[in-house]
């Protein structure tokens, strides 16, 4: 193995273990959304690992497929940005549609107790035939498809220093070093996220909010809602 190689690799371990540390979105919805739905230590772990695959996966098939096609570093990383557009918009989605899912979970029940029903609202008056069985399939349908959604936005998320400062210039290299540096950065990115999520996952199960437990769907929302925001405006 050659000095630049082993350099690369290096460089590769050490910006994956950066890069995922300096992006609260690599694992802060791991954490808050375990914690609103309960999931369990195992299960928020495997979810994490399968997103992470899913994130560096895309990036690497991307980056890969573009060099053995002849694509400039240029046009590769338009490509990356432009996913990184998408998953920022995706992450406001959600967040948005989780803050709707809170609202109905926690308050929907409770507005018709406000007003008598000859004067409520004809939207108010529905919220009558919301009764806690059909909240309890809401609240069943949104911690099956939940998993599924996260890991689409990850693959939709780039590795933004992946293919210029890695796999680019490891193919300058040989073909195999390419693949040996998306590798490392995957292992080390993965890694890093399950190790934080793991460590926010037991720091959560020390978190007790009490009674306003029965918000946190609202603040998971918002959280995600917010890290969207800053992947967009802020450059996260």
């Amino acid at each position: 193995m050659n000095h630049e190689l082993s350099l690369l690799l290096a460089s590769a371990f050490s910006l994956g273990f950066i890069h995922t540390l300096l992006g609260p979105d690599h694992y802060v919805p791991f954490v808050v959304l375990s914690k609103a739905l309960k999931w369990s230590q195992r299960k928020t772990l495997w979810i994490t690992f399968f997103s992470g695959i899913g994130h560096v996966g895309s990036s690497v098939l991307i980056g890969i497929a573009g060099v053995l096609l002849g694509y400039g570093v240029n046009h590769l990383q338009q490509v990356e940005s432009g996913r990184g557009e998408v998953v920022a918009w995706l992450l406001m989605a959600f967040g948005l549609a989780y803050i709707v899912f809170g609202f109905l979970r926690f308050f929907k029940p409770r507005l018709h107790t406000h007003l008598p029903r000859f004067i409520q609202p004809k939207s108010i008056r529905h919220l009558h035939h919301i009764t806690d069985e059909n909240m309890d399939e809401v609240q069943v349908k949104a911690f099956n498809i939940t998993p599924w959604i996260l890991f689409l936005i990850f693959v939709f998320g780039p590795c933004e220093v992946l293919i210029p400062l890695l796999i680019y210039p490891a193919s300058q290299i040989h073909i195999t070093g390419m693949f040996l540096v998306a590798a490392v950065f995957g292992l080390s990115t993965i890694s890093t996220m399950l190790i934080v999520v793991y460590l926010g996952y037991r720091g959560s199960t020390k978190l007790n909010l009490g009674h306003h437990e029965k918000y946190f769907h609202l603040i998971a929302g918002f959280i995600i809602l917010f890290l969207g925001v800053g992947m967009k405006f802020w450059g996260w």
